[in-house]
């Protein structure tokens, strides 16, 4: 009765020790800075939120059917999964410490004692000893290190979810530029393949005019020349075109070599993501939210050392049965029990316990450090990527006039060459230069859909705080082990 009067009165008396947790404040804006001057309005409620399955925005089959295979696939995926399964483990192991330790022992041995010791009644005998037992121990949370350890780790796992989530995000972005790269060199290909038409009439052209004597050989050199560079160009394409197909292939788990997508040139269009305001993006980066679960935990890991500074209450119960002969080995008057609690304290550490207490508020301030570094690097991706997106689509509408005027004057040169009144390298420098406009109008297009994808990488591909797992997932996880941060339809 003691005993039990003892232990209520030191759980009344407990208490949590340390800092409660409190998110660090960051600097923010009302708006982004490049938005201005764009035409593009801020997000209505109704589409302040991007889909999960964020690449179905492009309308592309197979894309979405690449994107389908990444969360499942692809190993860099798996790994930070396999993070969060084991920091989820580690929250269970701190929850163990509220509940008692109870081990169970057993053994027989036969032994004799020596004759010539005196004093002792079992000299000269030989004695069988039968026995099993039990012990529990219990160290009530009495300063909260428990509880602040359990704290920490839920803090953990959920920043480690949203690690797994950031790693399935980059991963993603990454096919998505890697696939409209590759398209758009299938684009680039399609261009010059067209173009080496072109030039392998204008070779004949010009060697039919050097056979009626009309053209020089020198035409027909530099026709040649310009036919066999624009091929010599196509085909380095395929270089790039290979390796990005080798890159996709590794991005969803497939060896490159049993893997290959057919040729069909860009015909996606960049779509501009809504932004919302700055101070949503604390809430839609998985990133942000991975920093500022670690700030929690190095909070309450400041608790945990300040909990060291306090005596520790254990309370122990040791039981069981031995008797030296097996027929009485159970029975009542062969059992043993012994009771009571221990308080231990360190009295003396010369300041070992205030060192890592200050470590421990070091470690905070770090942490807080590196949170507002990652709120602000992510408020300069998306600005970055707005601004890209807004001077490529003014870049874009310049190249296609230079395009245009290029063709114009490609065909005047001709057909001034047709007629006679100019040299073939007159038309060659024309060749050139539509040639270079066009390519460069294809390279636009690319650096648009990269930077489209970009900025919705920046805005966190559709996900939210709210899919971190919540304290009841991290103590009762599914059977199926994923974290609560990658949900089927963020996989797609």
């Amino acid at each position: 009765m003691a005993l039990a009067a003892f232990t209520g009165a030191s759980l009344l008396a407990a208490c949590t020790l340390g800092p409660d947790y409190k998110r660090p404040a960051t600097p923010t804006a009302a708006t982004y800075k490049e938005l201005e001057g764009t035409g593009w309005k801020a997000a209505e409620p109704a589409d302040a939120h991007i889909r999960s399955a964020w690449w179905e925005v492009y309308d592309d089959a197979a894309l979405n059917a690449l994107e389908q295979q990444v969360a499942d696939a692809n190993q860099n995926v798996q790994a930070a999964q396999a993070r969060f399964r084991a920091a989820r483990s580690q929250v269970a192991q701190f929850r163990s410490q509220f509940f008692p330790v109870v081990t169970m022992s057993g053994g027989y041995s036969r032994a004799r004692s020596s004759e010539n010791v005196k004093f002792k009644s079992t000299a000269g005998k030989t004695l069988d000893d039968w026995v099993v037992g039990a012990d529990a121990t219990w160290e009530p949370d009495l300063w909260g290190r428990v509880s602040r350890s359990v704290e920490g780790a839920r803090a953990n796992a959920q920043a480690s979810a949203a690690d797994a989530q950031s790693a399935l995000l980059s991963m993603q972005a990454e096919l998505a530029t890697d696939y409209f790269e590759l398209r758009g060199i299938d684009r680039e290909r399609q261009l010059l393949d067209d173009t080496i038409a072109a030039y392998k009439e204008a070779v004949e052209l010009t060697q039919n005019r050097y056979k009626g004597g009309i053209a020089t050989d020198g035409d027909v050199a530099q026709a040649q020349t310009q036919l066999r560079t624009t091929q010599a160009q196509a085909i380095d394409l395929g270089v790039q075109r290979a390796q990005l197909e080798h890159a996709i292939a590794i991005l969803i788990g497939q060896p490159p070599s049993t893997f290959s997508l057919p040729v069909a040139p860009l015909v996606a269009v960049p779509v501009i993501a809504p932004v919302g305001v700055p101070s949503t993006l604390l809430e839609r980066r998985p990133d942000i939210a991975s920093a500022e679960r670690h700030v929690v935990n190095l909070n309450a890991q400041i608790g945990v050392a300040t909990a060291a500074f306090f005596p520790n209450l254990i309370l122990s119960v040791t039981g069981g049965l031995e008797a030296t002969n097996f027929s009485q080995w159970l029975l009542a008057p062969s059992r043993f029990w012994s009771l009571g609690p221990s308080l231990a304290g360190t009295l003396l550490d010369f300041g070992g316990r205030a060192a890592q207490k200050a470590e421990a508020q070091a470690s905070y301030d770090e942490g807080v450090a590196q949170y507002r570094q990652t709120v602000l690097t992510a408020f300069g991706q998306v600005e970055d990527n707005i601004a890209a997106l807004r001077v490529l689509e003014q870049e874009a509408q310049t190249q296609d006039g230079a395009v245009e005027a290029a063709q114009r004057s490609l065909a005047i040169m001709s057909n001034r060459y047709k007629n006679g009144a100019i040299t073939y390298l007159d038309v060659v420098v024309a060749q050139t230069t539509a040639l270079t406009n066009e390519r460069e109008a294809v390279s636009i297009a690319r650096r648009r859909m990269a930077a489209s994808v970009a900025l919705i990488k920046a805005l966190g591909g559709g996900w939210d705080v709210t899919s971190l797992p919540t304290d009841e997932q991290l103590t009762h996880p599914d059977e199926a082990g994923q974290p609560a941060s990658a949900p089927a339809a963020t996989r797609g």
